[in-house]
């Protein structure tokens, strides 16, 4: 699950790059985006500092910061976690986020989308099937992300955009969490270019009928009733502080 991530880590130390906390920031934002650390996930300082080959005042930093990002839950005199949103929590962030992103995908269809632009979102929308096809669920994630991470951009209200990109990552946290075991994807077939497709013809109501459309479907194939086991981030990262 944390092969990637923990490669990365590995190659940015061999190369002696400087291992700051926005680095830190953004290696734990996108494993926990792509799933690679599941929710309850504990992240301690000390070891967070062995790997990263960091101090534990840098560690502190990143995760103050991961914690402003709601990526993480910090508690005074505990242990730092990968959030585990409740089953309540998932239902009022899965409605905030169709109000949200349905409405930035009307504006974004009445003000139009740049051709080149349009054009770049249909070619993640494709390797996003590609990578559904050959079996590379954290290929398909980044894609799925991407798109919803540039209509976020690309938004007209910027406050909107700010809110969409907040709602977009506590989502993926919430499908880390609850997505079916015996779901090897939470991929639709079809609702990206769908979307795209709406945007495309300007579309209003057909782009917020689509996220729409996906964003209820995705909730569907959640099991609300399931909890992930902890994974115990030095058992993840073994070995990567002596590389």
């Amino acid at each position: 699950m944390s092969h990637s991530w923990k490669a990365g880590v590995e190659a940015a130390i061999r190369a002696g790059e400087r291992i700051s906390d926005p680095h830190i920031v953004e290696q734990v934002r996108q494993a926990v985006l792509s799933q690679r650390l599941p929710p309850g996930t504990r992240l301690p300082e000390v070891a967070l500092g062995e790997i990263f080959g960091v101090s534990r005042s840098v560690v502190r930093r990143a995760l103050t910061r991961l914690a402003a990002d709601h990526v993480i839950d910090q508690r005074p005199n505990q242990v730092a976690r990968v959030r585990s949103p409740s089953v309540e929590e998932t239902h009022e962030t899965f409605a905030a986020r169709r109000l949200v992103e349905g409405e930035v995908a009307a504006l974004l269809a009445t003000q139009g989308v740049e051709p080149g632009v349009l054009t770049a979102l249909e070619a993640e929308a494709r390797a996003e099937a590609e990578a559904y096809g050959r079996g590379d669920e954290p290929a398909r994630i980044a894609h799925s992300l991407t798109i919803h991470h540039r209509l976020a951009a690309l938004s007209p209200n910027r406050v909107l955009g700010a809110m969409l990109t907040d709602l977009v990552m506590r989502t993926s946290i919430v499908i880390a969490l609850y997505k079916r075991p015996t779901l090897g994807s939470c991929y639709l077939e079809g609702d990206h270019p769908r979307l795209l497709a709406a945007l495309g013809a300007g579309d209003a109501e057909g782009a917020r009928e689509a996220v729409i459309g996906h964003l209820v479907s995705l909730e569907g194939l959640l099991d609300l009733g399931r909890r992930e086991e902890e994974t115990d981030l030095r058992a993840i990262f073994a070995g990567v502080a002596t590389s």
